[in-house]
């Protein structure tokens, strides 16, 4: 069983910032990319950020500049922080890994979301 559980979401007003974590736990033989998706109303779930298991990152255009992904690997933990927001970041924020179990096999999966809200 592996799990992923994210915190840090919340209300802030336009222009603070936030810092999102998110720790896989269970039986891990390793993981390999972890990253942040989310998902505004009526809109389809997109990704913010990436970071492979190397501490390469990737952003979305409308990210660039404000937010940064980071990971401790020892820690199996990613986190994303989110500064400069704006009330178009208000979404629910989902952390994703691509996790190796250490029965085997892989499999992506997913935090239960963490809902962001920026007030303008």
């Amino acid at each position: 069983q592996v799990q992923l559980v994210e915190s840090g979401g919340g209300l802030v007003q336009a222009g603070g910032s936030l810092r999102l974590s998110c720790a896989a736990s269970g039986s891990i033989f390793s993981v390999n990319a972890m990253g942040w998706y989310r998902q505004a109303p009526e809109k389809q779930r997109e990704l913010v950020a990436g970071i492979s298991s190397g501490l390469t990152t990737n952003y979305a255009d409308s990210v660039k500049g404000r937010f940064t992904i980071s990971r401790d690997n020892a820690k199996n933990t990613v986190y994303l922080q989110m500064n400069s927001l704006k009330p178009e970041d208000t979404a629910v924020y989902y952390c994703n890994a691509d996790v190796v179990p250490r029965g085997g096999g892989r499999s992506r999966y997913w935090g239960q979301g963490t809902q962001v809200t920026v007030s303008s």
